[in-house]
Formats: structure tokens, sequence, C-alpha cells
């Protein structure tokens, strides 16, 4: 377990003498945890995903060798762009062999890691979730769709878009598994003794191996005295199905308006005027 200490200031932070559990993947956690530790908190680093290669790159190969065959290039996350870009290089092709395509994302932070390859993004829905994908790629009935992304993610997005006539090649480029080395034990000790202000959860895997980190009657005891903080409604019902109360919902689903959103939750517990961005659909523990 990480923690990070905020340096001593005169200025009392919004999240000042505030401990929060930080489950995000270590390799991307560092733009979360500066935004919190600005705003004062002590971060607390348990990640409880990794981000690791498939075992076998044949199918997503033979994709990418019939690149021409394929209407749209769809991604879902980052960590999609990286790994696809990854094989697109081990195939000895580069980003040229993809302008024929149409590409849709979803979430700014993925149009971005496409935008710095020197593509084109031709649809992001203003909602960042798979169901609203749908609504922004016009008529796809007939269109051929390669949609590489994390093995065993939600099936609503492929589910949808071949119900609209659409022939969806969905194949895994990466997956998530639990880190071999995690902090269960120091954040079993920090929860026991209501020591943690809030745990905080940015995609449905980081709760599900959070939750299988402990038997689950200990999970709901452990976390009944803290506070639990969600980046979107597809995580916060994650939880809900584990049975933890959900006290922070971001209204926008990224980093920095979940950072925002948890501020402003604690701003107005503290009796401070708030700016509206953390919904708060459930009473705090």
């Amino acid at each position: 377990m990480t923690q990070h200490q905020t340096p001593s200031s005169t200025h009392i932070a919004p999240l000042a003498h505030r401990r929060i559990v930080v489950t995000r993947p270590r390799a991307q956690a560092q733009r979360f945890i500066d935004l919190l530790e600005h705003q004062g908190a002590e971060v607390v680093e348990c990640p409880t995903i990794e981000i690791v290669p498939m075992a076998s790159y044949e199918q997503l190969d033979a994709a990418i060798d019939h690149l021409a065959r394929y209407d749209w290039l769809i991604f879902t996350s980052v960590n999609g762009v990286e790994y696809f870009t990854e094989r697109l290089r081990a195939r000895q092709k580069d980003v040229g062999s993809l302008q024929h395509l149409q590409i849709a994302t979803i979430g700014p932070a993925t149009a971005q890691a496409v935008e710095a390859l020197g593509l084109r993004v031709h649809a992001v829905p203003e909602e960042y979730r798979a169901e609203a994908l749908v609504t922004v790629l016009g008529e796809v009935t007939g269109k051929r769709m390669l949609l590489p992304r994390a093995a065993q993610a939600r099936a609503v997005l492929p589910q949808e878009l071949r119900a609209l006539g659409a022939q969806v090649d969905e194949i895994a480029s990466y997956q998530t598994v639990l880190p071999q080395a995690t902090a269960v034990q120091d954040v079993r000790a920090l929860l026991q003794t209501s020591k943690v202000d809030m745990v905080t959860f940015t995609s449905s895997s980081t709760v599900r191996n959070f939750a299988a980190l402990f038997p689950a009657d200990e999970l709901l005891t452990l976390c009944r005295q803290t506070r639990i903080g969600c980046i979107g409604p597809i995580t916060a019902e994650t939880a809900r199905e584990l049975g933890l109360v959900v006290t922070v919902q971001s209204a926008v689903y990224t980093i920095p308006a979940f950072a925002e959103a948890i501020v402003d939750y604690f701003t107005i517990k503290d009796g401070r005027p708030g700016t509206g961005s953390a919904l708060n659909p459930n009473p705090e523990p």
C-alpha cells in the first residue's frame, strides 16, 4: 500500500485530513492521485486491477491483416487504442492503414489518444458509455465494425449494433487481472478503524476485484463506515449489486470530473457551497 502525504499549507484545502483509497491501476492512477492531493487529500494506493496483454493475438492479428474489409473502428478506452496500435506495429503496419476507416470512441481521453496518432475521430457520444455510442454512428446496417477492447467487457455495445444490422468483430486486445501484490491487509486495517473517508472506483473491474479481496460478509461490514465513490453509472451499478452504498457518482465520467465530484461532496459536507458535480443518490454512512 502506498500512502501519499499532502504538503502542509496555511490554506485549508477542501480534502484536507481526508484519506481516500484509489483502486485504479497503478500505471494509470497518477493523474487521479495528483488531482486529489492538490485538494489536500491523503491518498492510499490500492490498485485492484492490472492491465495485461492477451495470451494470444491470433484473432486481432487476423483482423489487422484484413483491415480493408472494415467500415468502422471502435475504441472504448485508451487501453484499447494502445494495445491495438501495438499489434498494428507488430504486423508491420502504420496508422496510414487506418485512414479509410471511420473511427468512433467513448470519452474524450480515448478520442485524444486516437487523435495523437494523427487520425480523425468521426463519432464521440456526449454521454461516455457504450449504449450512447450506438446513437451517434448513423446508419449501420450492413457495415462491418472492428471492436478491439478488454476481454469480458460488457456485451451491450456489440449486441445493440448487431440488432441494428451491423456486423461486429469484437476481439479482446487486453485483459484486466487482480495484481499479484495488493495492499489488502493495510486497507482492511484502515477500514476496520474507520480511517478511510472514501474508497473510489473507476470501472466495474476495480469494484469486482476489490470485493474479491474480502469475504462477502466482511466487505459490507468494512465499508459500512466509509463512503463509496464511483466514476459513473455502470461502475455505480456494479457497486450496488455487491451491496455497497454509493455516496458519490460523477455526473461526467472522466477522472477530472470524478475528482471534482469528490471535492464537491466533502465541501458541501463541511458546510461550504459546492458546484453540484457530485450526485448523492443515497444517504451517507
